[in-house]
């Protein structure tokens, strides 16, 4: 995954304070332990002059100066570990519990990225998608095709409702296939309670769990924080409005409910284009038509979209409905 700047600064702060967490954690327990027993300050300062004098002797030529050096200190350590252990305790609470043993809370290990870098990355990216709660329930693995009708047709094209949804989930589960090398665009369209909304919250989870940074906006949302950074200083959305430009994917859900505008479309189309031409990844949805999108949008919008998207029609009856009908 590539991350922003601001979202690799972002974890390298949380590992900063995992480290001295668990470093402030030890040196606390250390105090404490040698409060009770003195003695175990003797026996680091007896640990620390045989290295020296050893090291010294044999520096001076004193090759013999080695032999013994490990029989003295492990003398030494297991009586430091005896008065540990009358305490309740060991060695091993002396040295800070770093979060994951294998990097010490660095998340590098000689030089690459450890596992739980990694992970920290989708934890991220996923806490700055907008929609982690509902992704554990709307995914491809939760999507049902029971819901789409053999028999209702789209008078547009004759297609049922289910031969459409077929081929919208196909299209969909190859959009995150090729995400990675063609930074796909995609627009869902149709009427009402379709599943356009669940079909893009399947896609964010597959990609977030790839790595990917996935941003949704409502249409009210985003047009609201475009409105922000256009008319006032508002320090707050700096972070959603940068993510709106460099995010891997943006989603617009439910586009033509924010009350179009000329500044909504001039801001509509700068977005959908500078996004094009960054090859970051954009999918909308709305219950528009594609003539609606033309009239309320312009044709300079619409041509956009038409030329640099896929563009995948669901049609049938509410879904909503249906599975309160069925409860």
């Amino acid at each position: 995954m590539s991350l922003t700047n601001a979202q690799y600064d972002e974890i390298m702060r949380q590992y900063s304070r995992k480290q001295l967490k668990a470093q402030e954690t030890a040196r606390k327990k250390k105090k404490q332990l040698y409060s009770q027993a003195p003695e175990l300050s003797q026996i680091d300062a007896a640990i620390a002059s045989v290295s020296v004098s050893c090291a010294r002797s044999y520096i001076q030529g004193e090759k013999s100066a080695l032999e013994h050096i490990d029989e003295k200190i492990q003398t030494l350590s297991q009586k430091k570990e005896e008065i540990l252990a009358s305490l309740g305790s060991s060695s091993k609470d002396l040295e800070p519990a770093y979060e994951c043993p294998l990097c010490k809370d660095t998340g590098y290990i000689n030089g690459q990225k450890c596992r739980c870098f990694k992970q920290a990355e989708i934890d991220l990216v996923y806490e700055q998608s907008n929609i982690r709660s509902v992704l554990q329930k709307e995914n491809f693995q939760n999507f049902r095709l029971s819901y789409y009708s053999d028999e209702i047709r789209d008078p547009a094209n004759g297609l049922t409702s289910l031969e459409l949804a077929k081929y919208a989930v196909s299209s969909c589960k190859q959009f995150v296939e090729d995400f990675q090398t063609e930074a796909p665009n995609l627009l869902l369209y149709g009427n009402t309670g379709t599943g356009k909304t669940f079909l893009t919250n399947c896609i964010a989870k597959e990609l977030l769990d790839r790595g990917f940074s996935v941003i949704y906006f409502s249409a009210f949302r985003l047009f609201d924080i475009l409105a922000k950074n256009t008319f006032g200083k508002h320090p707050e959305i700096a972070g959603d409005y940068h993510n709106i430009f460099n995010c891997d994917l943006l989603i617009i859900d439910d586009l033509g409910t924010e009350s179009p505008n000329s500044f909504t479309i001039s801001q509509l189309f700068q977005c959908i284009n500078e996004r094009i031409l960054r090859k970051k990844s954009t999918i909308i949805s709305t219950n528009l038509s594609l003539k609606n999108i033309a009239d309320i949008y312009s044709e300079r919008i619409s041509s956009r979209i038409t030329s640099s998207f896929t563009l995948l029609k669901l049609y049938g009856e509410d879904i909503r409905i249906l599975q309160k009908l069925s409860d």
